[in-house]
């Protein structure tokens, strides 16, 4: 990553453990999908406990994993939103 934006000059990483934010939101968006899946799924595929680990497990290892970069640039709009 860059250490700052070649536009407008937004230096990234402003102090060390500057994106714990962006672990958490990452944490936030795939616990919240895993838990509202997991029990629409109970609830309208009728699909039972060992089905759904073997589809959320999966899920809950690579969404994180794609879902750093987006979840970067959330934390980092974020700060910027509320202190430019």
């Amino acid at each position: 990553m860059r250490p700052a934006c070649e536009l407008c000059g937004l230096v990234y990483e402003r102090a060390q453990g500057y994106w714990v934010g962006a672990i958490y939101i990452n944490y936030g968006a795939t616990a919240s999908i895993a838990v509202v899946g997991y029990l629409v799924l109970w609830t309208w595929a009728n699909l039972s406990t060992g089905q759904q680990l073997a589809i959320w497990i999966p899920f809950c290892v690579i969404f994180p994993l794609w879902f750093f970069r987006w979840s970067r640039s959330v934390w980092l709009g974020l700060a910027f939103f509320l202190d430019p």
